[in-house]
């Protein structure tokens, strides 16, 4: 066991004004199954980056291991290589044999290593890059969203085969894996970095603790402070109105005053001056500990949604349904048989490549396939207006401001949503090419919360998203109770949002 120790560590992009990272300190054990935990932006990929020497940075990283990264690069001319040839670029010193018995732990066929790996599902690519990733030893991994585009039973086995190992980090928005997997984690709080034994939902649940009690503590010193003040500006204004008697008196009104009584006035105003600098004092110290107390506190502010109800009950109607793409030998499926009715969140699931996103096509009628082939029934109601979130983000460019206008958005509402998703003001005046992927999925959420529709059809959107953007939209879905058509893997997202489930 060895330590990888971080001090000062001070990172900002070319160009940017403001530190990724500012200041960070912490050490960690290479043995240790670590969960890096965050909001979106944030910097957990860039940290993981720092690690590989990527970036030039301010500070210092001291580590006695090698580090490896995933996932890999892969290049257009990699996709017409086979996954075993692009295994001695990833990782030289490992031997085929230690690879396969790591593609054997994650249940593959070893065949899969000598296909192009562009034939691969992504679902397969994710599964040979662990593979190869975990084949040599020695090495401390630096692992970054593996389970994006994964469905449930691939997702079940990654658990698996993390839990059975150690000395990695683990960059993932899936409170389930993090659950399963991890006995450490790693924390970019708002203003400061923690480090703690356990996973996610201990985490979590102290998190929650602590935020409780730093809440209660700030309005304890709120209450102090506030009759602090008030004493002191009576004693202020008592001190003030005494020594504003010094000078002249009445001898009729004031007979039993003289002019000796001037030093006792004095003194007496000097006491209570000296009592509004003590109270003054007090103030400071109380301002000073209070300080700092919600610098971390995570505020997951509600969301809203403006959803239209149809006046029929059934929206969506599959019955016997087939898709096949025009060429294809074999249909996607067959003999589908599914509805959805107003006020219900259905959750499509199935294997990767079976299906999903095509049956959301199908109903949207999408003009960028104009290859599916629809058989069987599939009755979507007339004049139902239907906002969509796709799981591509690639096409996103430019700036927030274009994008409101080619896309008719409330600019002012839509930047309110983006910033009740924890955006900051500084992200307004980027372009979204330089969004993190987190940050880009978040724009699409926000665009489809701000336009009203009849039915929301969302293809995996929570890739990306982070863990406390989750539980908002969780909550949003529960309070508002909008329809919805949603493909997603999240297990816990799942069975909190979803009412109907249909299986591919």
């Amino acid at each position: 066991m060895a330590q990888i120790q971080v001090n000062d560590l001070t990172f900002s992009y070319d160009g940017s004004a403001d530190d990724v990272l500012k200041n960070v300190t912490f050490n960690i054990d290479t043995d240790w199954k670590l969960g890096l935990i965050g909001r979106n932006g944030k910097g957990k990929t860039t940290l993981l980056n720092l690690f590989m020497g990527k970036y030039e940075y301010r500070g210092s990283i001291k580590a006695g291991i090698c580090f490896d990264y995933f996932p890999y690069k892969v290049s257009g001319p990699d996709l017409m290589k086979t996954a075993a040839e692009l295994s001695e670029k990833w990782k030289p010193q490992a031997e085929m044999w230690q690879v396969l018995i790591r593609m054997n732990e994650l249940k593959m066929d070893p065949e899969c290593l000598y296909r192009a790996f562009g034939t691969l599902s992504f679902g397969e690519r994710t599964r040979v890059m662990l593979a190869v990733l975990f084949a040599a030893e020695n090495e401390f991994l630096l692992i970054d969203e593996p389970t994006n585009h994964l469905d449930t039973e691939a997702r079940e086995v990654v658990k698996e085969f993390f839990a059975s190992k150690k000395g990695f980090i683990l960059v993932s928005h899936d409170r389930d894996l993090l659950d399963m997997v991890c006995d450490h984690v790693l924390v970019l709080n708002r203003a400061t970095i923690e480090v703690q034994a356990g996973n996610f939902s201990s985490w979590w649940e102290n998190k929650e603790k602590k935020d409780a009690f730093r809440q209660a503590e700030n309005e304890k010193y709120l209450k102090e402070i506030g009759k602090l003040k008030a004493a002191a500006d009576r004693s202020s204004r008592w001190a003030e109105k005494n020594e504003n008697t010094k000078i002249g008196f009445d001898p009729v009104k004031e007979h039993d005053r003289s002019i000796a009584t001037r030093s006792f006035i004095g003194a007496k105003t000097k006491k209570m001056q000296a009592r509004v600098k003590s109270y003054e004092q007090r103030i400071d110290r109380e301002i000073e500990e209070k300080e700092g107390l919600l610098q971390d506190i995570e505020r997951i502010r509600d969301l809203k949604i403006e959803p239209l109800k149809y006046h029929k009950e059934v929206l969506v109607n599959a019955d016997e349904l087939s898709l096949r793409y025009r060429g294809a030998e074999k249909d996607l499926f067959s003999g589908l048989k599914f509805q959805v009715k107003r006020g219900e969140r259905v959750i499509i699931s199935g294997e990767n490549g079976c299906g999903k996103s095509s049956i959301l096509k199908a109903i949207m009628q999408k003009k960028d396939s104009p290859d599916l082939i629809i058989s069987g029934k599939l009755e979507v109601s007339s004049g139902l207006i239907i906002s969509y979130v796709s799981q591509d983000t690639s096409f996103l460019s430019g700036s927030l401001q274009r994008y409101c206008d080619v896309n008719n958005l409330n600019e002012s509402l839509f930047f309110t949503v983006l910033r009740q998703l924890d955006f900051g003001r500084e992200q307004f005046a980027k372009n979204m090419e330089e969004f993190s992927e987190g940050q880009k999925k978040k724009v699409l959420i926000a665009a489809s919360l701000i336009t009203p529709a009849h039915l929301y059809i969302w293809d995996e959107p929570l890739n990306f998203i982070d863990v406390f953007s989750r539980m908002q939209i969780e909550k949003l879905i529960l309070e508002y109770e909008p329809t919805m058509l949603i493909v997603e893997h999240d297990e816990r997202f799942r069975e909190k949002a979803g009412n109907v489930f249909v299986m591919l």
